[in-house]
């Protein structure tokens, strides 16, 4: 995984990073059937993972998904956390902001929907929308934006420093593959509904996204808060991708199952 993480401080350049990438696993039926059975082994790893993490209620996961339309972000959730407890795993997606949020700081409606301890938080979309549509648009200037990327680790550290892990993937697609993907959101009647005349408007303006994306990755990706470009275009390399990045964080935190209450002997327990 460390060959889609990028280093901090790095110059990010995405066309360096092949969105039809599936690393070992070839293009065909066969490489598929076999990059969905590891992912299917990962995620049954990560069922048990979330159990201790919520047993122990001591460290929490952040993991912030972004990508341009169609990139997969609701796909990967449903995918990779198929097999999870729903009481121990939360899912917010911040869409444009409230007048009472635009009365506070970018952050603010933010820090409270971080994961608790014990939890799994799922941003999609997040606080990076803060400084990606709005500079893409022109609605805030690029030394807001640059001041907001420093504003942005110093949170991420905040959340780092009090216990919670932050794994964030850009699910990078070409601008084919969106094409594909929109021309088959509106050729299938049960996708209709996901359509929206704006992602027209957005994707006029890929480049723009393009270079704003690099730019912010590389000014946030950081060791306690990585950022990684994951391969998207084949959506199940991307769910194997992400589903193994999640259990490397959490198997990172070395978490255990918690000893059983004090004072409790087991062994001389009977139920009636």
């Amino acid at each position: 995984m460390n060959a889609y993480r990028i280093k901090p401080e790095c110059r990010l350049t995405l066309t360096r990073f092949d969105p039809d990438d599936t690393g070992a696993y070839k293009k065909n039926e066969d490489g598929k059937a076999k990059a969905k059975a590891a992912a299917a082994e990962f995620i049954a790893t990560l069922d048990q993972l979330q159990e201790r993490l919520y047993a122990n209620g001591t460290r929490s996961l952040l993991i912030v998904l972004q990508g341009m339309d169609t990139s997969g972000k609701d796909g990967t959730i449903r995918s990779v956390m198929s097999g999870v407890n729903p009481q121990g795993c939360r899912v917010v997606s911040f869409k444009s902001p409230s007048s009472e949020e635009l009365s506070h700081d970018f952050l603010w409606r933010v820090h409270h929907k971080a994961p608790a301890k014990g939890e799994i938080g799922i941003f999609n979309r997040s606080h990076y929308e803060d400084v990606l549509v709005t500079r893409v648009h022109g609605w805030i200037s690029d030394k807001v934006a640059k001041r907001r990327f420093n504003q942005i680790k110093e949170f991420e550290e905040l959340l780092t420093e009090n216990d919670t892990a932050i794994l964030k993937c850009f699910l990078h697609i070409s601008k084919d593959e969106q094409k594909a993907r929109l021309e088959a959101r509106i050729r299938d009647p049960e996708k209709r509904w996901k359509w929206n005349s704006g992602d027209l408007e957005e994707r006029t303006l890929w480049d723009q996204y393009m270079t704003a994306f690099q730019e912010v990755i590389a000014a946030t990706s950081t060791a306690q808060a990585p950022w990684y470009v994951v391969p998207a275009n084949r959506k199940w390399y991307r769910n194997l991708v992400v589903a193994e990045l999640v259990v490397q964080v959490l198997e990172e935190m070395k978490l255990s199952t918690p000893p059983a209450p004090k004072g409790v002997h087991f062994d001389q327990l009977t139920i009636d």
